[in-house]
């Protein structure tokens, strides 16, 4: 096993599939399980707990989702461990377009931003499929609807996280 390493990261089996084998084995083996699926989408179901006392973090198989809760979970948790503030920053955009009301789980919608009079304009790609690598390579950011967030319109003021350096 990893006996000397800081951090496991999984990608994919996480789920509850036939070949979603990485729950029951990282059980099997003594996971101290603290959390597993996750109110947000993309990336439903993460894992995240200790074994034999190593930081373990299961990614989903999808793409998409594992990019989405890479950002979320594992790079804050990666500069933790090296004693680094955490990220990632939340910044505020106007929206360009108006979005209906947004279901159970926060949503994190891939999107681009431009250049804005006060603040930097963000607007969501239409297709969010969490199967589409395209859209994602597209976006420059990572519009955060809230669970059950109401109907927005264009020109109020949204929470991103940039997918850029800088």
């Amino acid at each position: 096993m990893a006996a000397d390493a800081d951090l496991i990261v999984t990608i994919g089996g996480a789920s509850v599939g036939d070949h979603d084998l990485v729950g029951k084995v990282s059980a099997d083996l003594g996971l101290d399980r603290s959390f597993y699926k996750i109110a947000m989408r993309p990336g439903k179901p993460l894992m995240a707990g200790k074994l034999a006392g190593t930081a373990m973090l299961g990614l989903p198989g999808n793409p998409v989702s594992s990019f989405v809760c890479a950002i979320l979970f594992m790079q804050p948790l990666i500069r933790a461990m090296q004693g680094l503030a955490l990220s990632p920053t939340v910044l505020r955009a106007r929206l360009t377009v108006d979005l209906p009301p947004e279901g159970p789980r926060q949503h994190y919608l891939r999107a681009v931003l431009e250049p804005g009079s006060d603040l930097p304009a963000i607007t969501p790609f239409a297709d969010q499929d969490s199967a589409r690598l395209s859209v994602l390579a597209d976006a420059t950011a990572l519009l955060i609807r809230p669970a059950d967030d109401p109907k927005r319109a264009a020109g109020e003021v949204v929470d991103y996280l940039p997918l850029h350096a800088g």
